[in-house]
């Protein structure tokens, strides 16, 4: 059995159309979420890695409580209990494997998994969303993989897109809710044009390259209905002189293991 392991928490990594990657493990380590979060959702769950590494910020690390009602999580955040953390694939062997690794955490009883279209779970679920939060299919030009499976968890021409996440989020963020997503890097204008247009602003983001001599590859981008003059603006190399550099590994310290 392939099985990644982090710190907190184990991933079975078998069945999902995706596997553990470093886009969404970064997504994960420093999408916002905030001390009054109780609502979030996963689109697109794979495993269901960011949706644990959610449960895990947000809820704390096991045995490490602070009391009855609340929990410790990074940088002293207290969360109460109720934190609920919905997690959606369209692909069932994902939405399975996903909910495996759910029930083998310490978070089993705030995570759920949903086998279910953005568009079914829209009219199954009335629920508002303090931080929805996707890893989405992003080659739009690229040729369509073999695998129709891959190909569904990577290619927008056959699955989810920002646009759905961005139209399903104008209906269902709460005031103060969020969106964050990881996306490549060229798709930064485009990205931003059209979450304006469903009413939703940056208000930050993260531009990510491999080496310091390459240009950003990926971005972590996060909206909210406010507007937002000057985003905070950030920008990570995750690699140098072959090792990784100290930045990278202070971000997923408290997820991976080597970290």
């Amino acid at each position: 059995m392939s099985v990644f392991r982090f710190k907190y928490f184990n991933v079975v990594n078998e069945r999902s159309a995706m596997k553990v990657n470093t886009d969404g493990v970064l997504l994960g380590a420093v999408m916002t979420i905030l001390q009054t979060d109780r609502r979030l959702l996963d689109i697109g769950t794979g495993t269901g890695t960011v949706a644990l590494m959610a449960a895990q910020r947000a809820l704390g690390i096991p045995g490490q409580a602070g009391d009855d009602e609340t929990k410790a999580g990074d940088d002293g955040v207290m969360a109460w209990s109720d934190v609920m953390i919905d997690a959606i694939d369209i692909d069932e062997p994902s939405a399975s494997e996903a909910a495996v690794n759910f029930a083998e955490s310490s978070w089993a009883e705030h995570l759920i998994a949903h086998n279910l279209s953005l568009q079914d779970f829209a009219s199954e679920e009335p629920a508002q969303y303090d931080l929805i939060f996707s890893n989405p299919p992003y080659f739009e030009d690229s040729c369509v993989a073999p695998d129709e499976r891959k190909s569904t968890a990577r290619h927008t021409s056959v699955g989810l897109s920002y646009r759905d996440i961005f139209e399903f989020a104008s209906e269902r963020l709460t005031g103060n809710g969020r969106v964050s997503l990881v996306l490549p890097a060229d798709q930064e204008a485009s990205l931003c044009r059209y979450s304006r247009m469903c009413g939703l602003h940056l208000f930050r983001i993260m531009r990510i390259r491999t080496v310091e001599r390459k240009s950003p590859i990926r971005i972590i981008a996060e909206f909210s209905r406010q507007r937002c003059e000057s985003p905070a603006e950030q920008l990570l190399t995750i690699m140098n002189e072959g090792k990784y550099t100290q930045e990278y590994l202070s971000l997923t310290k408290d997820f991976y293991l080597f970290a």
